[in-house]
């Protein structure tokens, strides 16, 4: 038996990149897992890889669907807020409808997400609560401000949240992965191709240079980290922001 074989997991995102590493992993370990997306086409493609995850549509934007999300599911033991998107252009030329996106996404799911858990996992009942950030809510990037400026928010949210719940059985932490070799990057680096002319391969070593270990994060490294914040040792683990990035700073 594993420390999340008796668990309920829910995944936000969990249809590509690293929400459906997540729930590979955490199905294999023997979590009942339930991934949460608005395209049915991705998740029944990750549900059917292991008999042990579960697809639900939901966007994770909207409060009613979020609700809905988890009258449909029931109260997971775990919950993982991973779905995101990023964006890319110079200040003076972001949109105010561009940045509303990166904070309806990025921060007000996450926070929609968590408070629909933390409403149902009460004061007593043990719960794991994991935002997936990014450096970027550490420091900054050029010509990404919305993004960064959403991910400070969800581990200032992360912070204030553990606080809240450090005399129960709730842990709330953020993982916050450098460049990561998923999808998401994957269009990175053909928007770097096409506002800089770039081949892929020194557009991809671009990215690859903000590690100091010169390399893109692979999803099980955080996967493994979220497994280790579920269990035994890790009650002492709360509030924090995790950097997984090779040591950049």
């Amino acid at each position: 038996m594993t420390a999340v074989a008796d668990k309920t997991v829910l995944i936000t995102g969990g249809g590509t990149g690293l929400g459906a590493d997540m729930a590979r992993h955490f199905a294999k370990e023997g979590a009942t897992v339930w991934i949460a997306g608005r395209t049915s086409k991705t998740l029944d493609a990750v549900a059917a890889t292991h008999e042990g995850i579960h697809g639900v549509e939901a966007d994770v934007t909207d409060e009613t669907s979020v609700e809905a999300m988890f009258d449909f599911i029931g109260t997971p033991d775990i919950v993982i807020a991973n779905a995101g998107a990023s964006s890319s252009a110079p200040f003076a030329r972001t949109r105010l409808e561009d940045w509303q996106a990166m904070i309806d996404v990025n921060l007000t799911g996450t926070f929609l997400t968590f408070r629909a858990a933390i409403q149902r996992l009460g004061k007593d009942r043990w719960g794991r609560l994991i935002a997936v950030a990014s450096t970027a809510g550490l420091k900054g990037y050029s010509y990404v401000a919305p993004y960064a400026a959403a991910k400070h928010g969800v581990i200032g949210m992360v912070r204030s949240l553990a606080l809240e719940t450090a005399r129960g059985p709730v842990t709330v932490n953020a993982l916050c992965p450098g460049f990561l070799d998923t999808e998401m990057t994957e269009r990175s680096i053909a928007n770097i191709m096409d506002k800089t002319g770039m081949s892929a391969a020194d557009a991809r070593k671009s990215l690859e240079r903000t590690n100091p270990q010169q390399r893109l994060i692979q999803p099980a490294e955080v996967t493994a980290a979220a497994l280790w914040l579920c269990g035994p040792g890790s009650e002492g683990i709360t509030g924090q922001a995790i950097s997984i990035s090779g040591g950049e700073t």
